[in-house]
């Protein structure tokens, strides 16, 4: 039996911690990589659970990245937890560390803002991958993808809203038919 976990536990890093050096523009940029992996690949979440997983790392305090914990916390229990969010945030936290001491110290070199436009299309290319790799995932009804739209017309308008509005008007019009009938 402990060979086993043993073995779970180098799954969740060979997972986990390649995931962790691409997440360019935070957790939420790897999320359709974590889905593919977690229930395509290993089988450790239904699609079911992983978009109620993933519900409940957005509504919980804390970093974008608590859904790798939560896979974790489904695959090995609490050690599986540890280990999934150690692998996830020590690479990606040491590059940070070192992306941060070069970038600090060639910040006045042409390729500094050559770079700097080059990945931000990048980050933003990674942030909507994973938001279509959750609307797939969910229930796909008209009135979700509906609501999606309408949010992102929202934040192209007003950029600084605080999203907590939005997404608490889009629950409510999401749920007001079921609450009507």
């Amino acid at each position: 039996m402990i060979v086993v976990r043993e073995n779970i536990y180098l799954r969740l890093i060979a997972v986990f911690a390649p995931l962790s050096l691409l997440s360019l523009g935070g957790g939420q940029s790897i999320v359709a990589d974590i889905n593919q992996q977690a229930v395509a690949i290993h089988g450790w979440v239904t699609q079911s659970e992983f978009v109620d997983l993933f519900a409940m790392s957005r509504a919980a305090p804390g970093p974008g990245a608590l859904l790798t914990t939560l896979i974790g916390w489904k695959v090995a229990g609490f050690f599986g937890a540890v280990v999934a969010s150690l692998a996830l945030f020590v690479p990606s936290s040491l590059l940070a560390y070192g992306a941060t001491i070069a970038w600090s110290r060639h910040h006045r070199h042409p390729w500094h803002r050559t770079a700097e436009r080059g990945l931000a299309p990048v980050a933003t290319g990674l942030i909507l991958a994973s938001a279509f790799s959750v609307l797939r995932a969910s229930s796909s009804t008209w009135m979700i993808w509906g609501l999606a739209t309408v949010a992102l017309i929202i934040f192209l308008a007003r950029p600084r809203l605080n999203p907590l509005f939005v997404l608490f008007a889009a629950g409510l019009l999401n749920a007001a038919p079921s609450l009507i009938f």
